[in-house]
């Protein structure tokens, strides 16, 4: 992949730890956040010359990645509205209540589906990094990345974009598969409060 302008909606620890991943692979990074002091913090601390993009403003990268909890994601999207038009938009979001009782998504649906729902009709939504912790992300090393989403181009355009990060990426299916990633992420926190005993772990394809 030619490298590329990548905006990170965000500035939290998993919104750090893919723009480290994306900034090492030579990409540009564009930090955009709520508070403008934590996301200027956040491009500091890149290599290869991050920016900072103005929130609610049209993100530099045609690839936006959505780092923000759940339970704020509804919001930022509605706060940037069309300026999201024809963005490629990664979701990362795993909508698991604080109390791992459960997925909080209505029936039948994902919370990539429900950020979906609002946003510009031609942006394309991708499920994407939710089923790796953010400190193993930041460790480096080759990890299997699970993708969903309902455009094969967008797809394949992401999957580039993540091998380039040194990931292995594997296609699931369409965007309605985001139920299945999102329950995976939470056996995750289950398997490390439980039968793993740490969050030091990923998930592994082993194929043949």
């Amino acid at each position: 992949m030619h490298m590329s302008t990548i905006s990170i909606i965000g500035s939290g620890s998993m919104a750090a730890a893919i723009a480290d991943r994306v900034a090492k692979a030579g990409h540009t990074v564009e930090v955009m956040g709520r508070d403008p002091t934590k996301a200027a913090a956040l491009a500091d601390r890149l290599a290869s010359g991050a920016t900072t993009g103005t929130y609610r403003a049209v993100p530099a990268g045609d690839i936006v990645i959505l780092a923000v909890p759940y339970s704020s994601a509804a919001a930022v999207v509605a706060d940037y509205g069309d300026a999201l038009d024809g963005k490629v938009i990664i979701d990362i979001t795993n909508p698991a209540a604080l109390d791992l009782s459960g997925l909080f998504t209505p029936h039948g649906s994902s919370g990539a589906q429900e950020i979906a729902n609002g946003l510009p009709a031609s942006a394309q939504v991708v499920k994407a990094f939710n089923t790796i912790f953010g400190h193993v992300l930041a460790k480096g090393g080759r990890l299997d990345a699970f993708i969903a989403a309902d455009d094969a181009e967008t797809k394949a355009r992401v999957s580039t974009f993540m091998e380039s990060l040194g990931l292995r990426p594997f296609d699931v299916g369409e965007l309605r598969m985001a139920q299945t990633l999102e329950a995976l992420g939470l056996m995750m926190i289950g398997l490390a409060k439980n039968g793993a005993g740490t969050w030091d772990f990923a998930m592994k394809v082993d194929i043949g």
